[in-house]
């Protein structure tokens, strides 16, 4: 398992080492004691969440914040998406900027995101499964986000499709700037 810090300080890209032969294909996606030597803290997870989404369907931006903010980690058992990470913790020497990654069936990369950055993603294949695990349980009081579209932020979400399909809360989401007002 190759554990790797992203541009986003505190985001990290878990490749697993693929045991591959004429039955099929092995490999741990997560081993808490090398994920948690790798980022350098523990981490308690007590949620999995899982979707399906069709090509084109763009979830997010969205995290959880104050008391109930959640730290995760994510994967795509089955299919492809773009995953996007946008750090929103202002004493964070990232705030503001944000990372892409393909994340597929076939890379089986993970990303942990921790507490205080918004996440999304966009289908890329016919149907893509989409797994995470949470540190926190989820709260409705503390449901928040960015707009997926947001000027200052500017991400490609380099998306295959004339225009994704988002959900009407998605299309809610307040703006960067109205997100720190």
């Amino acid at each position: 398992m190759k554990i790797t810090e992203t541009s986003l300080k505190g985001c990290f890209i878990i490749q697993p080492r693929l045991f591959r032969d004429e039955r099929g294909l092995f490999f741990e996606s997560y081993q808490q004691k090398k994920f948690e030597s790798a980022i350098g803290k523990e981490v308690q997870f007590v949620q999995d969440n899982i979707s399906v989404s069709k090509k084109g369907v763009l979830r997010g931006l969205h995290l959880q914040t104050g008391l109930h903010a959640q730290a995760k980690l994510v994967q795509v058992a089955h299919g492809e998406v773009l995953d996007v990470v946008v750090d929103l913790r202002p004493e964070s020497p990232t705030f503001g900027q944000h990372f892409k990654q393909i994340l597929s069936s076939e890379n089986r990369t993970s990303i942990f995101i921790p507490k205080g950055m918004a996440h999304g993603f966009l289908t890329l294949s016919e149907e893509a499964t989409f797994i995470y695990k949470c540190d926190a349980f989820y709260n409705l009081a503390s449901e928040s986000g960015i707009i997926y579209n947001d000027e200052d932020l500017k991400i490609d979400w380099e998306c295959p499709i004339a225009s994704p399909i988002i959900s009407p809360k998605d299309k809610l989401l307040p703006t960067f700037k109205e997100f720190f007002k």
